[in-house]
């Protein structure tokens, strides 16, 4: 019994290892990626003017954070969590007036000459606390509509502040928590609900609007006519049919187009379409001129991008061309491979081969994290080790599309890999609290 206590008291050292591996392949690719001939190595490393030297410094800053995070007692967690949460909310509200605007975003706010700091993500780690807290109070009936409600609010107050910021691609990352809500008893129409209303969106922009309200009106009268017995005992299901019906055509006529209108910038918009396949053409002057703007060099052209990603990923072949050996990343005809299309330089270095074992890290960490999400007695440790995850999750699978053109280039960085020191920062921090919170694993948190 004393032997297993103490066991359960050590930090997960799968998780650990798997954590300074991916380190070691993100500073590693920004190396591959950014390394000029000549230069000799160690004094690069050493000079922290290069982005390979500057990463590794902010690992070393992530380690010392991560240990510190380990000493710290598990309990100043949730008792924190909500102080946390709103010291986000109130460095999210001092970007409007204090932001610079950089690559088309509004998220930064700037000090002095070099220093950066985005609040956006660092209120990533405060939301999973603020809703991990909120799900393991003992007053809180998630069964119940009120408390679902608050808990969405908790992700959708900072998704909503972060669309204000032009920061769209962030903002979906909130929506990764109804994961986390959906372990702890969500409904899964909502989740339904939700894939329903992204495959209408994509539908919306890829049939003709006429045909397409005709297949919904086609698919509720089937639906009617399949259902004939069940709508003769109870006329409501005939009203609930027709009321799902009025809300997709709503969507597909209106709600649609005003989202693409009016919340996301018309770069942005033809950034959708580039990886639907379409032509998108700016309604207005105004549109084709932000357009104009954020494509004035092939660097800021998403189509472009892509492009350029796949055919690196795709001369890496099997087994890749080695490090420093690749010539679409080597010199430069991917845009932004140190930071969005990390992936490339693997891709291209270590071929199909190499990106399948570089998967399989990610895969390993993503089911040991679920393992000990499952493995914990406290609700708030299991709730925040399952944002851990899904947020991750996402971060990784819409990083992964965008370099090979499966999603719009919306700026998601590779957990742990991609050029910036906030981000790793950030992440590595998640990954600590989440290795201290499964040190104390027999420990009920509230």
């Amino acid at each position: 019994m004393g032997y297993n206590s103490e066991k359960s008291r050590r930090i997960d050292g799968l998780v650990f290892w798997l954590y300074i591996l991916l380190c070691c392949i993100g500073i590693t690719s920004i190396f591959a990626a950014t390394y000029r001939e000549g230069d000799d190595i160690v004094r690069s490393f050493l000079s922290l003017k290069t982005d390979y030297s500057k990463q590794a410094a902010f690992f070393l800053i992530s380690i010392v954070a991560g240990v510190a995070v380990l000493l710290m007692d598990s309990k100043l967690f949730t008792a924190t969590a909500n102080l946390w949460y709103a010291f986000g909310m109130l460095l999210l509200i001092l970007v409007f007036p204090f932001h610079s605007n950089i690559k088309g975003t509004k998220s930064i706010i700037k000090f002095g000459g070099a220093l950066q700091l985005q609040p956006i993500q660092l209120c990533i780690l405060f939301a999973n606390l603020a809703l991990s807290k909120y799900l393991s109070r003992t007053e809180t009936d998630f069964t119940k509509s009120r408390s679902q409600m608050i808990a969405a609010a908790i992700v959708i107050v900072p998704a909503i502040l972060a669309i204000l910021q032009s920061e769209t691609g962030l903002a979906l990352v909130y929506f990764s928590f109804f994961l986390v809500m959906f372990r702890e008893g969500l409904p899964a129409a909502v989740l339904i609900i939700g894939f329903s209303f992204a495959i209408l969106v994509v539908a919306t922009l890829v049939v003709d609007p006429n045909v397409l309200a005709i297949v919904l009106t086609g698919i509720a009268a089937l639906v009617i006519y399949l259902m004939r017995k069940q709508i003769k005992r109870h006329k409501s299901v005939l009203a609930g049919i027709i009321g799902i019906w009025v809300i997709c055509v709503g969507i597909q006529r209106f709600a649609v187009p005003f989202i693409f209108d009016h919340v996301l910038q018309p770069y942005q918009v033809k950034r959708i379409y580039d990886t639907i396949g379409k032509d998108y053409v700016p309604k207005d002057a105004a549109a084709a001129e932000d357009i104009a703007k954020n494509s004035a060099s092939k660097k800021n052209d998403g189509d472009y991008n892509v492009k350029q990603s796949k055919i690196a990923i795709g001369s890496g072949g099997l087994y890749g061309k080695g490090l420093l050996k690749g010539t679409q990343t080597r010199y430069s005809f991917v845009p932004e491979q140190r930071t969005d299309f990390i992936f490339c330089t693997i891709g291209e270095g270590f071929g199909f081969a190499g990106s399948m074992v570089f998967l399989g890290i990610y895969v390993i960490l993503l089911f040991r994290i679920v393992t000990i999400a499952e493995r914990q007695r406290s609700t708030f440790s299991r709730c925040y080790a399952y944002g851990v995850a899904s947020v991750l999750f996402f971060h990784i699978a819409i990083n992964l599309c965008m370099t090979i053109g499966l999603a719009p280039v919306i700026g998601i960085p590779l957990p742990f890999v991609s050029y910036g020191g906030l981000s790793l920062v950030t992440f590595s921090v998640m990954i600590f609290i989440l290795l201290r919170l499964d040190k104390d694993r027999q420990m009920v948190l509230r």
